[in-house]
């Protein structure tokens, strides 16, 4: 249960958690309670979507008994142990199958409920179902023209199945309830002047013409099967309802954060600065040892081109002193060949009986070896 209960001190979004949201929203959600309130005296009341249950607390003090119902069984736990009281019960079911004898209730509300269901027309058909004759089913919902204006970059809300203009909303209700007045919710500035020291009745004085139900934040209908007397205006002003100072809080609140925010910028423009200069000075490292290297590349490459030329010039020599070897040894090749005709001659000339002759009449050449 512990575990339980600190999940619900999360806000989400989905669900307004008690002393867990800021006074606007809860101002906001609380309001639609005490305008409810008002039609509760006396009455057998149903929360539909009660969440966690302060609003079933509110209406439980003047009617004589309240029913809060919701799907979460987290949200009915922290319900059951926050609002106990005689004349107030708490279960969790389905608000668009409520397990309940029709005609059970005076009166039915459900406040922010019906855009989170896929069967919200079964929400419907099931408050038609459950009320008393002469009951009142009130069902709020905010205006999707509005909504999804003021929800800007967000984008739509993941917790909402439909939401609904001023013209569907209306034609819907129309559908299953023949009477039904509708409310437009907005926050209004306004001055209290209030008796020191004493409680006394309110008088209201709102000035301007109706609402123009298409600008309205939220839009709130009170059906019934049959004719209702009266719709007057309705104004909820909360103790914290002090809008000069809230917003004077709130700005103060943003102008930290703006501070934050500037000193975020200034250390993040800061840090940007000093990595800029870093890469600059790595820059100029990296450009000077790529100099360097280029330069010492030329140098290789003036090396290698004088080593090819040397290499060329070396392969042409080679091939010059083949040719004259080639050219030498044909040369001797030849003049041995002449040298052996030579000596064929000789032997010839010595065998010739000519000469053989003149040497014994001492005439002629003498040869070398004779």
């Amino acid at each position: 249960m512990r575990l339980r209960r600190q999940e619900l001190a999360e806000f989400t979004g989905e669900r307004v958690i008690p002393g867990e949201v800021e006074a606007d929203l809860w101002n906001e959600h609380f309001a639609r309670y005490v305008f409810a309130s008002r039609l509760s005296r006396a009455k057998r009341v149903l929360d539909a979507g009660c969440g966690q249950g302060y609003g079933t607390a509110e209406l439980a003090r003047v009617a004589s008994s309240v029913t809060g119902v919701d799907i979460s069984g987290d949200a009915i736990d922290y319900a059951r142990s926050h609002y106990q009281a005689p004349n107030v019960r708490f279960l969790r079911a389905s608000c668009a199958a409520l397990p309940f004898q029709s005609g059970t209730f005076d009166l039915i509300v459900t406040f922010e409920v019906i855009e989170h269901l896929r069967d919200w027309k079964g929400l419907l058909l099931e408050a038609r179902r459950l009320l008393a004759p002469g009951g009142q089913f009130v069902v709020s919902t905010p205006n999707k023209d509005c909504y999804a204006g003021s929800r800007g970059s967000a984008g739509p809300n993941p917790y909402h199945e439909h939401e609904f203009t001023y013209d569907e909303f209306e034609q819907e209700l129309r559908k299953v309830f023949p009477h039904f007045s509708l409310f437009c919710q907005d926050r209004v500035e306004g001055f209290a002047f209030k008796p020191a020291k004493v409680v006394s009745a309110a008088e209201v004085r709102v000035e301007g013409a109706a609402g123009e139900p298409r600008d309205a934040h939220f839009l709130i209908a009170v059906c019934a099967a049959g004719p209702q007397t009266g719709a007057p205006t309705f104004v909820y002003i909360p103790a914290s309802g002090g809008l000069l100072k809230e917003r004077e809080q709130q700005i103060d609140l943003l102008n930290g954060q703006i501070a934050e925010l500037i000193r975020d910028r200034d250390s993040v423009l800061a840090a940007f600065r000093l990595q800029k200069e870093e890469m600059e000075a790595q820059s100029s490292g990296y450009e000077a040892k790529i100099a360097e290297l280029e330069q010492d590349n030329r140098k290789k490459n003036e090396w290698g081109l004088d080593i090819s030329r040397q290499h060329v010039e070396a392969v042409n020599a080679l091939h010059e002193a083949e040719r004259t070897v080639e050219e030498r040894t044909t040369w001797a090749l030849g003049l041995d060949t002449q040298i052996r005709e030579l000596e064929a001659q000789l032997s010839l000339v010595k065998a010739s009986r000519w000469i053989k002759l003149g040497h014994r009449l001492g005439v002629g050449p003498r040869l070398r070896d004779e």
